[in-house]
């Protein structure tokens, strides 16, 4: 299952049901598990350790130096869960002393062509970034979230759950779970409705998110304490908003 072309450290732990692919190289530090497919010329760099039946395509590079012009060759991870699919010339760098040591990646996620994820980024699960989007560093995306073909994300910004930006989008400030945004500056444009309902999300649920959006991030300016409290009220019975507004109060960045 390791073409006779791969060049492979000694000290990378590959599991016996893995494919490794023409041309490929494999570092030091690097564990691969049970399942993953390797296709021809990928190059995985370590500390990087990935899990159990991913799919990465030709030409990606996976786990080499952050490029951050402080990074003087300090020990750093990467760190990609299971069952991810990534796609040609996609690039996932380390992590850095200055942000935590870790880039991680979790399960399930979709990386199309070009994607780009970089240092210290924190990615959850079942995201989809369409062809060419791509993270700055210190960046986190929840879980659920898809960013369109194109989007850029600008370092430390926090991309919420089940958030959608569209094509071309820059994002230079945090996007509140649940929201669609678009533009460059990307803006607000309303919650992700019809992503909410395909993932199983009530009428009422979603009602109550939206009055939430409403109150918080539409309506600009005008978050008195009468406005939370009625966000609160509405918390207290539907955890979609809880969570809406727990990202809110611990945004320092903005919201778009």
């Amino acid at each position: 299952m390791i073409h006779a072309t791969a060049v492979i450290d000694e000290s990378a732990f590959v599991h016996e049901t893995c494919e490794i692919g023409p041309y490929c190289v494999i570092g030091a530090q690097v564990e691969i598990g049970a399942e993953t497919v390797l296709g021809p010329h990928v190059v995985v760099k370590g500390p990087t350790v990935i899990g159990r039946e991913n799919r990465i395509f030709q030409f990606a590079s996976i786990g080499d130096d952050p490029q951050d012009l402080k990074f003087d060759g300090e020990q750093s991870r990467l760190e990609i869960g299971d069952r991810n699919k990534i796609r040609e010339f996609v690039s996932i760098n380390r992590g850095t002393t200055g942000g935590g040591g870790v880039t991680r990646v979790g399960n399930d996620n979709l990386l199309m062509s070009y994607v780009h994820i970089a240092h210290d980024c924190l990615v959850g699960n079942n995201t989809v970034f369409a062809n060419s989007a791509s993270l700055a560093g210190h960046v986190e995306v929840g879980d659920f979230a898809i960013l369109g073909g194109f989007s850029l994300v600008h370092q430390f910004s926090r991309v919420g759950s089940h958030s959608f930006s569209g094509m071309g989008s820059v994002i230079n400030k945090d996007v509140p779970p649940y929201v669609l945004v678009s533009g460059h500056y990307a803006e607000a444009i309303g919650i992700n409705r019809e992503g909410l309902k395909r993932r199983g999300f009530t009428a009422e649920e979603i009602s109550a998110i939206q009055k939430a959006f409403v109150k918080l991030v539409k309506r600009k300016g005008v978050k008195t304490d009468e406005v939370y409290a009625e966000v609160d009220a509405l918390a207290k019975n539907y955890p979609g908003v809880a969570g809406f507004v727990e990202f809110l109060r611990k945004g320092k960045r903005g919201t778009v």
